[in-house]
């Protein structure tokens, strides 16, 4: 039976679930070990805190064709690995045995996240908060390296990746499924596999982003690539879903996703916000527009996210710019 429920919907079923069977305490009292409420599916996941602000989730969970809808959230810092299983969040990224996840921290926008019964989901689950993650990988000076920036997004969108689950993912995930040690000593194992499994997918991001676009992509596909950029332009305000996109050029989801990391860096939502943001600094400083006209115009729906993404980018909030704009009129 396929279930669609709202995230409250799930929370509340867990809770009550939660009434009838308490989660279980370790004997080391590292592990907090919830089981899956039988309405939803079947398993379990075992919740350890690493440090304050860093958890770790372990989890063998099976459900009934279920899908979540997520609203608009402020999201952690999370990486992601499946030994099996699939997570499909359709335009938002898809996760399974072969492509992981990585999320920055950030404005998660409204997605729906099918989960299939066909296979069980195996693997691990990493939320770090943005200030732990600049505390332990800035430089001297106090900065986060630039490689790492795209995961602190502040108010903005979060930026998400897919880096290629490789074996030696598989065994440090493998490995922490299968911690022989308990107590303290399990505690600085799990932190140490945890960050060699961060820096595994982080290497892998790395690595895509500095190959040779062209060398991986056939001209007929880069050119649908460029296609599909090309209707992204011209239908900023109401674009088309990735899947809807990735149809209208004649690709697959995934080579769509592929092409846009490929040939312009970012993920396809990402080069859609780039755009709408170029589109609303050239409409302010036309100076024929409100700030909430323009923002309107760019497909955002919060003021406020809209202002902080475009502070980032341009270094001045939209008042400004439409204010810099008359000034230099006068």
């Amino acid at each position: 039976m396929s279930l669609e429920l709202t995230e409250q919907e799930v929370e509340k079923i867990c809770m009550e679930a939660e009434q009838q069977c308490p989660p279980v305490t370790s004997i080391d009292r590292l592990e907090t070990i919830y089981s899956v409420p039988t309405l939803v599916g079947s398993g379990y996941s075992r919740d350890i805190k690493l440090y304050p602000s860093l958890e770790l989730c372990i989890f063998h969970e099976t459900y009934r064709d279920l899908t979540i809808k997520v609203p608009e959230n402020r999201h952690l810092v999370q990486f992601k690995v499946l030994l099996s299983g699939v997570e499909d969040s359709g335009n938002h990224v898809l996760i399974d045995a072969k492509q992981s996840y990585v999320g920055g921290s950030g404005i998660q926008r409204r997605l729906k996240v099918f989960l299939p019964q066909s296979q069980p989901q195996v693997g691990v689950n990493i939320h770090i908060q943005s200030h732990l993650l600049s505390q332990f990988f800035a430089t001297p000076t106090g900065e986060l390296p630039a490689e790492l920036q795209p995961l602190v997004r502040g108010d903005d969108w979060q930026q998400v990746f897919s880096p290629k689950t490789t074996e030696a993912m598989r065994l440090v995930v493998q490995q922490i499924v299968d911690c022989p040690f308990w107590g303290a000593t399990k505690r600085l194992y799990l932190q140490g596999k945890v960050f060699e499994l961060m820096a595994l997918q982080l290497s892998s991001i790395m690595c895509d982003r500095q190959s040779a676009p062209e060398t991986s992509l056939k001209p007929s596909t880069i050119a649908r690539i460029y296609y599909a950029a090309e209707i992204l332009r011209s239908r900023l305000e109401q674009p088309p879903s990735q899947t809807e996109l990735a149809q209208q050029v004649g690709v697959s989801d995934r080579t769509l996703r592929r092409g846009f990391q490929a040939l312009f860096g970012t993920t396809v939502w990402g080069y859609l916000t780039e755009q709408r943001l170029i589109q609303a600094e050239q409409l302010l400083r036309c100076g024929n527009l409100t700030v909430a006209e323009v923002v309107h115009r760019s497909g955002y729906s919060n003021q406020g996210h809209f202002a902080a993404a475009f502070k980032r980018k341009f270094g001045m909030t939209p008042k400004q710019c439409a204010m810099g704009k008359k000034l230099a009129q006068e």
